[in-house]
C-alpha cells in the first residue's frame, strides 16, 4: 500500500502530513511558506514522489454553514494547478480527494495544549497539526 499525504493550504503557508506506508497513521513533516501558486505546487508534487504517495488529501476550508468562503476558492485553485502540473508531468494515477477541515485547527491547537507547547512553538506547529488532522480523520474514515 502507498502512503497519503495530507494539506492544509493557506495563505502563507502549507501544512504538510503523511501516513504511514498502512494507511493507518498520520504524521506532520513540514510547513511550507508559500512563494506562489505554481513553486508550492511543485513542491508539494516533489513530496508525493519522495514519500511515493497514490492519494493528495486537501482541507477544505468550508465555512460553519457548509458554504463556500473566500479561502475555499483559493484551496479550489491550488486543486487544479496540482492536478495541472500531475498531467503536465506525467504523474499517473495519483487521487486527489477533500476532506472536511472545519475545526481542524481548533483540534490542532488542543491537541498541542495538551501536549503543553509553549504558545511561540504553537505558531511555528499549528499548520503541521492541522494536517495531521486532516489526514488521520481521511485515514478513520476511509478504514471503516
Amino acid at each position: 500500500m502507498k502512503r497519503k499525504i495530507g494539506l492544509d493550504v493557506g495563505d502563507k503557508t502549507i501544512g504538510i502530513a503523511v501516513s504511514d506506508p498502512l494507511g493507518i497513521t498520520a504524521q506532520g513533516i513540514t510547513t511550507l511558506e508559500r512563494v506562489g501558486i505554481r513553486k508550492d505546487a511543485g513542491k508539494v508534487l516533489d513530496m508525493v514522489k519522495e514519500y511515493d504517495c497514490d492519494t493528495i488529501v486537501m482541507g477544505l476550508p468550508l465555512s460553519m454553514s457548509g458554504e463556500d468562503s473566500e479561502q475555499t476558492q483559493k484551496v479550489r485553485d491550488f486543486r487544479t494547478m496540482l492536478e495541472n502540473k500531475m498531467r503536465s508531468t506525467g504523474m499517473k494515477g495519483i487521487d486527489v480527494q477533500w476532506q472536511d477541515e472545519r475545526l481542524t485547527t481548533v483540534q490542532a491547537e488542543r491537541i498541542l495544549i495538551a501536549a503543553d507547547v509553549s504558545r511561540k512553538k504553537r505558531k511555528q506547529v499549528i499548520d503541521k497539526q492541522a494536517a495531521v488532522v486532516i489526514l488521520q480523520t481521511y485515514l478513520d474514515g476511509i478504514g471503516m
